[in-house]
């Protein structure tokens, strides 16, 4: 797609264990899909097991490595902080301060954004503001994790489909539901993988998308990375690829 707007640009993608240059479960990664799609140049920083938490040092790297020369970002991560049982938090914390207001000074309640590296929304909000302070040039697209399937990695790392909530009591949509509001609060795209990648590895149709049917449904294989590359294709079609 050489007309596309897309064709040439530099775009990075920070995440976890699906958007890893090690191919977990994979022979091709989405981003590679992507680059075949859309003509991208690819800068992958996201590393296996990393959650929001780790946002921050991902963005580092990249920065370090080329500045802003670089047109989009793509954060795809959040599962991991769902099965850490991270708590979802809060995305606001108040205090009373005085404004004018239609020229009168009050004191107001005044929100600012819940910077708690303990919560998923604490670990967005920190990672939000460090893209947004670090590359206001820059397309910064938010995706969704896919739905989650059943996985049995050996010892205690056993980890049940999305049927059952994680430790703490929540399901994996609640987290899904926070990186929907982040795009609103934060006025960034989000590209709801979760809705419309159509992977949905709780049925067992869609296991022949990921790695193993009997012990990975978490990680896509190459015929599933293809299947969220050919969904991203159309979704980022719809978007500027820069602003500088």
């Amino acid at each position: 797609m050489r007309t596309t707007q897309w064709y040439g640009k530099k775009v990075a993608f920070l995440g976890d264990s699906i958007t890893d240059k090690c191919h977990v479960g994979t022979t091709k990664n989405y981003w590679q899909f992507l680059r075949d799609y859309l003509g991208i140049e690819h800068l992958v920083y996201g590393i296996n097991g990393w959650s929001w938490a780790g946002l921050v040092k991902q963005a580092e790297a990249l920065k370090q490595d080329h500045g802003t020369d670089l047109d989009a970002i793509l954060v795809f991560m959040g599962t991991n902080d769902y099965n850490s049982n991270v708590p979802l938090g809060e995305w606001f914390a108040t205090h009373e301060e005085e404004v004018n207001s239609h020229g009168t000074v009050m004191k107001k309640q005044r929100r600012e954004f819940c910077m708690d590296p303990d919560t998923f929304r604490g670990r967005i909000n920190i990672g939000l503001k460090y893209l947004k302070e670090n590359f206001p040039l820059q397309q910064i697209i938010l995706l969704t994790p896919v739905h989650r399937g059943y996985a049995n990695f050996g010892g205690t790392n056993v980890q049940p489909e999305e049927t059952f909530p994680n430790d703490i009591d929540v399901y994996v949509d609640d987290y899904i539901s926070a990186l929907r509001e982040a795009g609103s609060l934060w006025s960034v795209p989000v590209i709801d993988l979760f809705a419309v990648s159509g992977l949905f590895p709780v049925n067992d149709a869609y296991a022949q998308f990921f790695h193993d049917a009997d012990t990975d449904r978490l990680h896509p294989n190459a015929a599933g990375h293809d299947r969220i590359a050919k969904t991203l294709v159309y979704q980022l079609l719809a978007l500027p690829a820069t602003f500088r």
